[in-house]
């Protein structure tokens, strides 16, 4: 735990009782402040009082008291419309933070800036974020690895001067931390995401862009629009002192980190090209397969150079990175077939990355889907030997693959999964994959994409007995 000592004495509002709420309480209790406490669901509240957390009425209580509000990311705090706490906060004057502030004024406050690699962009943040940290800790670093990924920040070890804070920022964070000023920024990409949390996409990308600007390193992608606009601006009339330097995972660069065929490299700001620096090779790296994850591993190797790493533990750590669960995971290898969890993947942009990686795909589709549905998936049809539907999505599934592919109605994922398999392993691919990539939220059937890749992994592992019944049952 990091004990948040700044709010030592003074007494803080905080709204919103799931994971990191409860975190923050704890942290802030720990540093010897008052908190008031507060939650619009009873079940988040009954666990307040079970971890000792004191809880009040905040829609009664007398703001004038209070030195902060600490806001769960989860709530909105301008679109659609500001949770009921945020006016009430602004028109006592109290200031609105989240956990990740409550870090980073704990880090100036006891460490005058610790080593603190803060990630975020629409596309691969969790994968980029668990990579750097992989590798880090492979070169036998001190990291602590959180945020939006995995542990909240504030059930970390504390900031420490040869400790490195790996943490993953969603754009509903950085809202909340106006004064994040990491190490080594990481900003890998920017696509339309959350417009309904942010009012605009253009909103959207200038809070994405305060956990940059604020960076002595800023490590800004280059291969979509947005964030090379920003890259551009904040290169013109960024800080005095801070270095901005472009990542690209598509294309060699004048100067900066980038991926060409297979290997990141590093050239040097007014080096000749033949001058570029080989970081590493990713041929062997079967976690980070597709163009995608050529971008998070040139991100990943220039991160962990910034850290002050060298080229082999650079190579090496990607390498040995075994891949995020749930991310285009390798469950198990059954025969030929090779059966891949992509739970994650719950809209159409995210099941592209892994569809765009396979070939002689199996196709798990299904759950609650997103605005656009499949369509923009069409492209990649071909590599697809037969889709299997599941979910609320099937119907709409279905209009846009007819004529177009093979499809079947299993309604359920251990239907899907069965069949997928018995007629990947009767075909005449060589290898052929089982890839649960379903471009939907999984709602209908799961509590949440975490569940769904859990039940799709036990699944497979009982996989040989269902497919010698069915096999010792045909005729």
């Amino acid at each position: 735990m990091t004990p948040v000592t700044t709010f030592k004495g003074k007494n803080v509002a905080l709204f919103g009782l799931g994971g990191s709420g409860l975190s923050t309480a704890r942290a802030l209790m720990a540093g010897g402040a008052h908190v008031h406490a507060w939650d619009d669901g009873e079940a988040g509240r009954l666990k307040a009082v079970a971890q000792g957390v004191p809880l009040e009425d905040l829609s009664r209580a007398n703001w004038s008291r209070f030195s902060a509000l600490v806001l769960t990311p989860g709530v909105p705090l301008t679109h659609p419309t500001p949770h009921w706490t945020v006016p009430l906060a602004r028109a006592a004057g109290v200031e609105i933070i989240g956990d990740i502030e409550l870090f980073c004024r704990e880090r100036a406050a006891h460490t005058g800036g610790s080593p603190f690699v803060a990630i975020t962009g629409t596309n691969g943040k969790s994968t980029t974020t668990a990579l750097i940290a992989h590798i880090l800790r492979e070169a036998g670093r001190d990291v602590q690895l959180g945020g939006n990924i995995g542990v909240p920040i504030l059930d970390l070890e504390p900031p420490a001067e040869d400790r490195i804070h790996v943490i993953e920022c969603s754009s509903f964070q950085v809202d909340l931390t106006p004064s994040i000023n990491p190490t080594v920024g990481v900003l890998i990409n920017l696509t339309p995401d959350h417009i309904d949390r942010h009012g605009t996409m253009e909103n959207y990308a200038a809070v994405k862009e305060r956990l940059v600007a604020g960076a002595e390193v800023a490590l800004i992608g280059v291969d979509d629009p947005y964030t090379h606009a920003i890259g551009a601006r904040l290169a013109a009339n960024g800080r005095d002192g801070q270095r901005v330097v472009p990542v690209s995972g598509a294309r060699a660069l004048d100067w900066g980190f980038y991926v060409e065929e297979g290997a990141v490299y590093l050239r040097e700001q007014g080096s000749a090209p033949e001058e570029a620096e080989q970081l590493a090779v990713l041929k062997g790296a079967r976690a980070l397969r597709g163009a995608h994850n050529a971008q998070n591993a040139a991100f990943a190797a220039a991160a962990a150079w910034e850290c002050g790493l060298e080229d082999e533990e650079i190579a090496r750590g990607l390498l040995s990175y075994p891949g995020l669960p749930h991310r285009m995971e390798e469950v198990a290898k059954i025969e030929r077939a090779l059966f891949v969890n992509d739970s994650k993947a719950t809209n159409a942009d995210a099941a592209e990355k892994a569809l765009a990686s396979f070939t002689d795909i199996y196709w798990i589709i299904g759950g609650k889907a997103k605005e656009g549905g499949i369509e923009p998936l069409r492209p990649y049809f071909a590599r697809i030997r037969k889709a299997y539907l599941i979910g609320h999505a099937s119907d709409d599934f279905a209009r846009t693959l007819e004529g177009a592919l093979p499809y079947e109605r299993c309604e359920t994922l251990d239907v899907a999964t069965a069949q997928a398999a018995l007629d990947a392993l009767d075909g005449d691919a060589q290898e052929p994959i089982v890839l649960l990539s379903p471009a939907c939220a999984s709602y209908d059937q799961f509590p949440n994409f975490e569940v769904r890749g859990d039940a799709f992994r036990s699944l497979v592992n009982g996989l040989p007995a269902i497919l010698a019944s069915r096999r010792g049952g045909r005729t």
